[in-house]
C-alpha cells in the first residue's frame, strides 16, 4: 500500500525536524478512539494520518481503545473499530487497551497524592460547576482541598474498595483554581462508576478520566507525537501536567489538528447514535450514515477514502470540505475498475411487435469502454424489453431526444426502434409501448443509414432478474452548525428512495460488495446485508457525473 501523506502536512514537517533534530529517534505514533460508538469519516483522516506518518519514517503505530467510561463502551464497538481499521489497509503494531493500564494508572494518581497534588473531593458534580469560576472569574477552592495526604490515601483506598456511592467522592488534581485556562482549575481524575466494564468485569468500581488516563497511555507507550484534533488544544496543558508530576520516563509531546467537518454531513457520535437509537437509521452501517461501515456498505472504496484524507491535507485552520470532493475520488478509483452493465430502475414494458415471437438472440457489449482489458459480455435481446419510465413522454416539450409517439432512438448495443402506439390502463396510465425495429441498425453492424439524437438503455425481459434499488440524499437538510433548529428537524425525510426493477442476467451471480457502473444512473454496490439467492438489493454510490473539480 502506498504510504502518502498530502504536501499540505505540518505535523509531517514537525516529525521531520524532531528526527533531524535528534529529538526523536523512532515515530511513534497512535489512533486512540473510545469503543462507543462506531467510527464516522473524521476518524479515518486520524487513522490515515497517524498509521501513514509513522509509515513514511519507518515508525510504529499502536491501535489502542481508550476504555475508561464502562457506562458507554461495548466490546461490540472495539470489533467494529478493528474491522474499520484493517478495511482502510492499515496494520497496527500493538493493541493496546487503557484498561491494560488501570493498576499503573491507580498507582500514579497514589503519587500525586503523596506529592500532595491530588486530593479526595466530596462535592457534586453541581457543586463543582458552581466553584469552577468562568473565563472571567476565577475559580473557588475546595473546602476539602487542605485535606491531608494521609486521609487522601485512606479516602482513595476505601474508593477503589467500593465504600462510595457513585458521585458521592471524586479524586482531583491540586492545581490552579484561578488559572485562566480552566482545564487546570483542579480537574477530576478519577471518578466512581459501579459499572461492569467490556474488558475487566467488576474488578474495579473507580475510574480514570480521560484527560488524566491519555497522557499517561501515550507516555507509557512511548509515544512521540500524540496527534489529536484542535478542540484538545485548551487540554495540552493538563497533558503536559499529568507526565511530569505523574513522573513518567517518556514524554510525548502533543500536537493538534483541524478536525475534518464535510458539507451536509453529520459528524458527531452523539448524533449518529441518536439516529440509530431513534430509528431514524436502520444501524450504524446504514449506507446513508458517514461511518466507515455505512460507506463500505454503500459501496465506497478504502482507495477512495484514502485518496480523499490526503487531499484534503492537515492544517489547524477550520474548513469544511465539499462532499462532492468525497464523491470525486470514488468515481476516480472506480472509472477503470467498475464494470459497466445496463438496469432499469423504474421500468415501462416495450413490446417490438415487429421482432420475431419466441427469438432470443445474444448481442455483445464491452464491460467497461475505458478499460478493454475487463473484455465483454453477451445480452439477450427479444421482443420484449423494459426501458425506464423517464425515457418515455406521451407529450414531449422541444429537444426532448428519447421516445415519444413517431420518435425513433438508438437502444444501446442493439437497434433503432419507433415508437408506434401507447397502452394505457383504466386510470390512463402508460403501462406498456408498442414499437417496430429496424433489423439493419444493429449495434456493431456499420449502419450508417440514418443517424438518431437519443440512445437509451433496456433490459430484456424474460431473462431480466428483478432487483431493488436504493438512492441516497443526504441525510441532513442543512449544515450541522446551523444554529436554533432540533437536530431531528434538520434531518431530510426523503434521504432513500427505494425502486424496484430489473439488471440483466448476469448480475443474478452478483454478490455483496460488488460494484458496478450502471448506464446512465452512476455506480452501485451490491448490499451484503440485504441481498440473498432470491433479490439483489443495489445502494447508489454515487451519480456519474459532477461538476465538481478538487483542484478548483
Amino acid at each position: 500500500m502506498e504510504n502518502k501523506t498530502s504536501s499540505s502536512n505540518f505535523i509531517k514537517n514537525i516529525v521531520a525536524e524532531d528526527l533531524k533534530a535528534g529529538k526523536v529517534s523512532e515515530v511513534i505514533t497512535r489512533f486512540p478512539p473510545e469503543p462507543n460508538g462506531y467510527l464516522h469519516i473524521g476518524h479515518a483522516k486520524s487513522i490515515c494520518l497517524n498509521f501513514e506518518l509513522a509509515d513514511e519514517y519507518g515508525g510504529k503505530t499502536n491501535l489502542r481503545f481508550d476504555d475508561t467510561n464502562p457506562v458507554k463502551e461495548d466490546t461490540e464497538y472495539v470489533e467494529s473499530i478493528q474491522e474499520d481499521v484493517t478495511w482502510l489497509g492499515f496494520e497496527w503494531d500493538d493493541l493496546r487497551f487503557a484498561s491494560d493500564y488501570f493498576e499503573e494508572l491507580y498507582q500514579r494518581a497514589v503519587l500525586l497524592i503523596k506529592k500532595g497534588k491530588a486530593f479526595v473531593c466530596d462535592l457534586t458534580a453541581e457543586q463543582m460547576r458552581e466553584m469552577r469560576g468562568s473565563l472571567t472569574e476565577p475559580g473557588k477552592n475546595s473546602p476539602y482541598r487542605d485535606r491531608s495526604v494521609e486521609e487522601n490515601l485512606d479516602l482513595f483506598a476505601r474508593m477503589r474498595a467500593g465504600e462510595f456511592k457513585d458521585g458521592e467522592r471524586i479524586l482531583r488534581a491540586k492545581i490552579d483554581m484561578s488559572s485562566p485556562n480552566i482545564n487546570l482549575r483542579d480537574p477530576a481524575l478519577y471518578r466512581i462508576a459501579h459499572a461492569h466494564h467490556h474488558r475487566t468485569g467488576d474488578a474495579w468500581c473507580i475510574y480514570p478520566m480521560y484527560d488524566y488516563a491519555h497522557p499517561i497511555s501515550d507516555a507509557i507507550e512511548g509515544v512521540t507525537h500524540s496527534i489529536c484534533t484542535l478542540e484538545f488544544e485548551d487540554h495540552r496543558p493538563l497533558y503536559d501536567w499529568t507526565i511530569i508530576e505523574c513522573e513518567m520516563e517518556s514524554q510525548p509531546r502533543q500536537y493538534e489538528f483541524a478536525r475534518l467537518n464535510v458539507t451536509n454531513t453529520i459528524m458527531s457520535k452523539r448524533y449518529l447514535k441518536m439516529l440509530v437509537d431513534q430509528g431514524v437509521v436502520e444501524s450504524w452501517d446504514d449506507p446513508r450514515m458517514p461511518t466507515i461501515s455505512g460507506l463500505r456498505r454503500r459501496g465506497f472504496t478504502a482507495e477512495s477514502l484514502r485518496a480523499f484524507c490526503r487531499e484534503i491535507g492537515v492544517a489547524r485552520a477550520y474548513s469544511v470540505v465539499d462532499e462532492r470532493m468525497l464523491e470525486f475520488f470514488i468515481r476516480e478509483d472506480l472509472k477503470l475498475k467498475a464494470p459497466r452493465t445496463m438496469a432499469v430502475l423504474a421500468p415501462l414494458k416495450v413490446v417490438i411487435t415487429n421482432y420475431p415471437e419466441g427469438q432470443v438472440e445474444m448481442l455483445e457489449a464491452e464491460n467497461n469502454a475505458e478499460n478493454e482489458e475487463m473484455g465483454s459480455r453477451q445480452i439477450p435481446f427479444s421482443r420484449e424489453i423494459y426501458i425506464e419510465q423517464d425515457d418515455f413522454m406521451e407529450n414531449p416539450p422541444n429537444k426532448y431526444f428519447r421516445l415519444f409517439p413517431g420518435n425513433e432512438v438508438r437502444l444501446k448495443h442493439a437497434y433503432f426502434i419507433t415508437c408506434q402506439e401507447v397502452v394505457k390502463d383504466e386510470a390512463g396510465n402508460v403501462v406498456e409501448l408498442r414499437c417496430t425495429y429496424d433489423p439493419e441498425t444493429k449495434s456493431g453492424s456499420g449502419f450508417t443509414g440514418r443517424k438518431v439524437k437519443g440512445t437509451i438503455h433496456w433490459v430484456e425481459a424474460s431473462q431480466a432478474v428483478p432487483a431493488e434499488f436504493r438512492l441516497f440524499e443526504p441525510l441532513l437538510l442543512d449544515n450541522p452548525e446551523d444554529e436554533g433548529k432540533d437536530f431531528l428537524d434538520r434531518i431530510n425525510p426523503n434521504s432513500l428512495d427505494v425502486l424496484q426493477g430489473f439488471v440483466e442476467p448476469n448480475m443474478k451471480e452478483a454478490r455483496g460488495q460488488d460494484k458496478f457502473q450502471f448506464f446512465r444512473h452512476g455506480y452501485f454496490n451490491v448490499d451484503p446485508k440485504h441481498t440473498s439467492e432470491s433479490k439483489v438489493v443495489f445502494n447508489r454510490i454515487v451519480s456519474l457525473k459532477s461538476s465538481f473539480d478538487p483542484k478548483a
